[in-house]
Parts: structure tokens; sequence; C-alpha cells
């Protein structure tokens, strides 16, 4: 960057905090918006609001006296006059701009004290003739402290003096781009950079100009190439076989009250056939709240099992892991498989004793939380990495796992579940790498959920239909949600709700669980809930994931607003486990927002996940829904998943063409638009 005019080390920092650092890296800092300075406006036409270039003769400057001491300029035209006022000006500013000169001008049209006035307009004084506006817009480009508008400019305009078709390399074919109407990457770059004054500003607002779709298509294309070859990697690296169901697999089946549903048993054909490969299998398995997907990691965990190898589930919480630990335990125990369990606060003996179990190879099944992938870990044979709710695990995390498989060159086989639906649109781009499944089907007995919505001054009247439902013989939920970022402080509302609710509803007999309480105390109260000792349960958000309780018909989520659609998918899917008509009442305080409103009307009108997924992208984005996955992989320079996700079959197409037919063309594409792409293709 330095060989470009002034540019020295200390602009070179600046820059680079914006993530430039070569000349490429300038070119593709696209602009936000652009300003059209390419006509000029009569003074008499212009609104409240309007950016505008006006021309005209200064009648009158003079300072005045206020609240602050300003400089006013009347600016006149033949249509009419404005005032242009400054705050920050000298005795020469003063001079220059005195009565008699012309002036053209460049600001947003506001009401002030005088009518309409721009504060601080840029302007340039004319002398003699009216000069020629400009014949392109302006862009408006991202910046950073101590860069000027008028800088990031003038560089752009020396890389693009310097561009050409073939310092610009074109890797897309022709046939590639005329098959997709793709313009050429040099004419799309130097089109965003100086749009003509005849481009459509409001196209370009959008980012739906052919010349963004351009660029957009290329970046999304160079991900998706990076998926693919993550895909393909992945395929040359070898697993363990597993040859036969086996006899364990059917023991399971016949101990359970109840079989595999269809959906359950067309996903475990999926796994199966991954883990016949030699390959590692790396699946991921989407099923909505309560579709079943526990069992159907049970079904791959007897398979490999039988053939004498380990498999290790991990939970991103200790209380889903909890639930995992006892589920696997019910199943398999009877059968004379020992399942360990292992979490971080887990310490002194029992940690050891439970260390020895995974070392030797004792437990055929570990279930745990992070603390699997911690170096004192160490397993006997793990070929099957069975990992929940996988988006709140980091990229290093997955790895460290990956690297406890069995010895030499077999890695484990990776079984990935999420009860969060991923919409369409991330599932093409940034799960591309796996194979998924979904289960697209409940088991039998599961009851629709009611969902109302009702303000905090009705508390009372909530708080009447629980004491109701739990007279009756059903149990309730009670959800505190986070306030602000505080554990601490989201432990205190639950406890203070308790207080407050088992004062208003003495006779029933109320739980409390929160992320502070030992994992032994939170295991004996959501016992005691289980077993009916319990009839309304307070509850933070801990309680998302992984708690089935059949009797459970009735949940209250305090201030729901606060909450993404999924988290409040996940925390409605507690209930409806029964037979009883089940109902979640979502109390939120008032004023909502936009984005509450359509949070929860959205949860009122759907119990699709996957509908629900979709409108958590479009109202979040991708970067919340992604988590921990999205770290690096997802930080697009032009694309917007979102606004551009109907390029992505486009992108799919054309990513399969380049690999069979232009190979030569994926590594230069890599490095442009995703240079440190090694790292992420480890994963």
């Amino acid at each position: 960057m330095t060989d470009l005019k002034g540019v020295g080390n200390a602009l070179a920092e600046k820059l680079k905090k914006l993530h430039i650092e070569t000349l490429q890296d300038l070119l593709f800092h696209l602009p936000i918006r652009y300003q059209d300075r390419t006509r000029i406006y009569p003074i008499g036409q212009l609104a409240f609001g309007d950016e505008a270039v006006i021309e005209g003769q200064i009648t009158s400057c003079d300072v005045q006296m206020g609240r602050r001491r300003s400089l006013v300029c009347r600016l006149r035209d033949d249509s009419g006059s404005l005032a242009l006022r400054f705050f920050h000006f000298n005795a020469s500013q003063k001079k220059q701009l005195e009565a008699g000169k012309k002036i053209r001008c460049f600001g947003e049209v506001r009401r002030g004290s005088t009518g309409l006035e721009m504060y601080h307009p840029e302007y340039q004084l004319i002398d003699g003739e009216w000069q020629v506006p400009d014949n392109a817009l302006t862009p408006i480009y991202p910046l950073t402290e101590g860069l000027t508008q008028n800088k990031i400019r003038q560089l752009c305009e020396q890389a693009l003096d310097y561009l050409s078709p073939y310092n610009l390399q074109e890797w897309l074919p022709d046939n590639l781009r005329e098959q997709f109407q793709l313009p050429a990457l040099y004419d799309a770059v130097t089109y965003l950079h100086q749009p003509p004054n005849t481009a459509n500003l409001e196209e370009l607002k959008a980012g739906v100009n052919p010349a963004q779709y351009r660029l957009a298509f290329e970046e999304l294309l160079a991900h998706q190439l990076s998926m693919i070859g993550k895909k393909f990697a992945q395929q040359k690296d070898q697993a363990v076989r597993i040859p036969a169901v086996g006899p364990l697999y059917n023991k399971l089946l016949n101990n359970l009250p109840f079989s595999p549903t269809g959906a359950q048993t067309k996903v475990y054909q999926d796994i199966f056939t991954d883990l016949q490969s030699g390959h590692p299998m790396m699946r991921l398995v989407q099923g909505d709240v309560g579709s079943g997907k526990t069992l159907v990691a049970a079904m791959a965990t007897a398979s490999v099992i039988h053939q004498g190898f380990q498999v290790a589930i991990m939970a991103p919480t200790e209380i889903l892991a909890e639930q995992h630990y006892i589920n696997f335990s019910n199943w398999f125990t009877p059968l004379g498989i020992d399942v360990a369990w292992m979490t971080g606060k887990l310490k002194g003996k029992s940690r050891d004793h439970e260390a020895e179990k995974i070392a030797s190879g004792h437990a055929a099944i570990v279930v745990g939380t992070h603390a699997l992938f911690q170096e004192s870990v160490q397993f006997h044979k793990l070929a099957l990495a069975i990992i929940d709710e996988q988006h709140r695990f980091g990229v290093h995390q997955r790895m460290a796992l990956r690297e406890k498989g069995i010895h030499g060159a077999q890695l484990p086989h990776q079984l990935i579940m999420t009860a969060t639906p991923i919409p369409r649109t991330l599932a093409m781009s940034a799960y591309a790498d796996l194979d998924c499944s979904i289960i697209d089907e409940l088991p039998p007995g599961r009851t629709p959920v009611t969902t109302i919505v009702v303000s905090d001054q009705r508390r009372e009247e909530v708080i009447d239909r629980v004491k109701v439902a739990c007279e009756s013989g059903q149990q309730a939920y009670w959800v505190c949600t986070l306030i602000e970022e505080s554990e601490a402080l989201q432990c205190q509302a639950a406890e203070d709700t308790a207080i407050m609710l088992q004062e208003q509803l003495a006779g029933l007999k109320i739980g409390l669980v929160h992320g502070r309480l030992k994992a032994q105390e939170k295991a004996d109260i959501m016992n005691h809930f289980k077993q009916g000792e319990i009839q309304l349960l307070v509850a933070t958000t801990v309680i998302e994931v992984g708690v089935d309780v059949p009797n459970a018909s009735l949940m209250v989520i305090e201030n729901p607003e606060r909450l993404g659609l999924a988290q409040l998918h996940q925390l409605r899917g507690r209930v409806g486990r029964g037979q009883a008509v089940s109902h979640c009442v979502l109390l939120y305080k008032t004023p909502l927002g936009q984005q509450g409103k359509a949070r929860l009307s959205t949860m009122r009108e759907t119990a699709d996940g996957f509908k629900i997924a979709e409108k958590d992208l479009e109202l979040r984005g991708p970067g919340e829904l992604l988590g921990a996955r999205q770290t690096g992989m997802m930080e697009f320079k032009v694309a917007d998943l979102q606004r551009d996700k109907a390029l992505l079959e486009q992108v799919q197409v054309a990513a399969e063409q380049l690999y069979h037919h232009h190979p030569e063309a994926i590594s230069p594409l890599l490095a442009r638009w995703l240079p440190n792409i090694e790292h992420y293709l480890s994963v």
C-alpha cells in the first residue's frame, strides 16, 4: 500500500484497521452508499432531508449569537433562498464567504431557525463561469478514525487508474459468466467505485445492481469452493469401517417401550451408510424440538460399540449433558454397557475414576461437556463423536475432539445434531461441507402447543392461570430470561421471581433452577420436578434444551422480546410432550420495538422450526445464528447471505462446474477472497 502516492506508514496502519493491506483490498473496499452530485437543484424545489448540490449568490453573511455562535450565509438563486450555517469557522472563512460571491454547495437540507438550512455543507467558490457538475455519483466509503472520505476516494481513484483487465485477473470462464449473465470483474469493480450519473440509486442502495451481484456471486462462489474442498479432503481421510448393524442395535430397540418413527429409521440408514464407507462421517442431523434425535444417536452408538469401539457424546451445557447421560444410561446400562460422565465441575477422585474408565476402554460410552476435549482426557478407541447443538462450539474445540480419535491415520466419525433448524440459506453455504439429514416427523403423542402473547400488565391473570393449571394436576415452567449479559443478575432475577410467586401461590410446591447451582443440586431439583413433587419450576434459560417432563403443559416466558426466535422455539419445546393440551405464554414488557413485535407474532403464528429459523435469519442475520462456526469463515466483504440468497443455487452449480472443468481457477479464487482458508479447511 505504501507504493500509492500519499500513503506513509501512519496511513497504512489506519487502512489496516479496515482490512486494507493490498491494492486488491482497496478495490474490494466498496462504497456503502452514493451521493448524487451530478445535478444542480433549484433551491426552491428542495425539501427537508434532501441531499443536493445547489448554486447561487451569497446575499449576506453574518455571525449570529445564540446558544451556539454560528456563521450564517444567505444563498439565493432564481427559484428561492436558503441559509448555510457553520458552527466551526474562522475569520478567513467569513471573509471568503462575503456577500456577492458565487458558490456551489453540497449538503443535507434541515429545518433551522431561518427556515431550510444546510449545516457545514461542502462548498467551492465559483470564479467567472459556472462549472459543469460531476458526471459520476459520489461514493461514500466505510471509514475508520483519522481517515476522511476525500482521502479514501483519492486512494481508490489511484487504484482504479492502476487497474486494467490484466492486473485484476478474471478467473470466471466466459461460458460460466454468460450462463449466469455476469459482467466482467474489471467492469463491475470500476462501475461500483464510479457509477455513472445514469445509475439507478435505489438499485445500488438495495445491493441488487448487476455489478454488485457479480462481486457477491464470486465471493459466495469462493466460500462454496472452500466448503466443497473441505468435503473432498475429508473423503480422503480414513476412519474405522462399521460393517454391520449388530445384535446390540436390535437389543436396544427391543427394550424400548416404543418404536422409532419412519423418519428416525431413514436418518439412521443415512448414518449407517456413512459408517460403512471407511471415511470419516461428517453428518448433520436436524430435527425440530422433540423429533427424537437422541434415539437416532443411540442407534448409531449401538452399532459402533458392538464392534469394540468407543462413542463420545458432547453437549454445550451441563443440563443437556446430564439429560443425555440419563437417557444413554437408561438405554445401555441394562444391556451391560458402562456409560462414563465427564464435565469441568467433576473433581478429585470422582474425576480420576471416570478418566480411568475412559482411558482403559471400560466405558464404551462417554457423555460430557467441553471437558471431553481437555488434554487430560484420553480415549481408548474413540470411533464416533456425537456433538449436540454444535453451533455453540468453536472450530478449535471440534478439532480437539477429532484429534482424540483412534490411533494412527484413522479419524473418528462425527455426527452433529441440532434442534435449531438451519435455514436453507445457511445450510447451502455455511454447512455445505456436511451431509445433512432431517428428521421431519414428530413421534406420536406430541401435542401441539398454543402460544399466547400477553403484556406484563396482565401478570396477575397469568399467575392465576398457573395456579389453576397446577391445582388441576398439571405442571408448569416460569422462565426468567437474560438480564443484560450477566449470569449473576439472571440468577438473582430468577430467585426474586421464585420468592414473589411463592408468596402469591402459597399452596404450590415451587422449585428453582439456574446456572449457578451445583450440578447435583440442579439434577435433584429436575428429578423432583419429573417425579411431580414440584408443581411449578422457576428457571433461567438453562432449561432451553434437554428437559423432558411429559406432565408439564404450561410455560410462561418473561421478557421474551429479549430472546432470539430459535431460543424461544427451543424453550416452548419443553411443553407439549404429553397428552394434555399445552400452552406457552409470552409475557412481554411494553412498549415493544419493531423487532420484538415481529418475533412474538412469528411465535404465535407458527410452530414450524424451519419457518421460525428463516424468520430468525431475516431478523438477526447469519452472524448470530452461526455462532462459533462463523468465526472467520462467514465474514463477507461484499455478499450478504440474506440479501443474496437467490444466488446460492446458481453458486452451487457454478462451483461444481469449476471443480470438474476449470480446477485451475479454484486456488486463485480462494486466495482472492479467503486468504486464510488453510486454517479453516483443516477443521
